[in-house]
């Protein structure tokens, strides 16, 4: 049981990092625009289609309450 309640642990870790690194590039990219130097791509953009791609489908709502829930 310890051994799943370590690799809970990680995993939940590496996703607190990634998104950290996403909303940073969404950060950065607010506030210098796209062209910031050490983004190779545009995190912003990805993002915005990502949202309107679960928007046809109906599902922001849904992340939107499951988001707010969580807080």
């Amino acid at each position: 049981m310890d051994i799943v309640k370590n690799i809970s642990e990680w995993v939940r870790g590496l996703t607190e990092v990634g998104l950290s690194i996403v909303m940073l590039g969404v950060t950065l990219q607010i506030i210098f625009g796209a062209n910031v130097v050490f983004l190779p791509f545009d995190i912003l953009g990805n993002v915005i289609s990502f949202v309107k791609a679960l928007g046809g489908e109906g599902l922001v709502g849904l992340i939107a309450l499951w988001i707010y829930s969580k807080k």
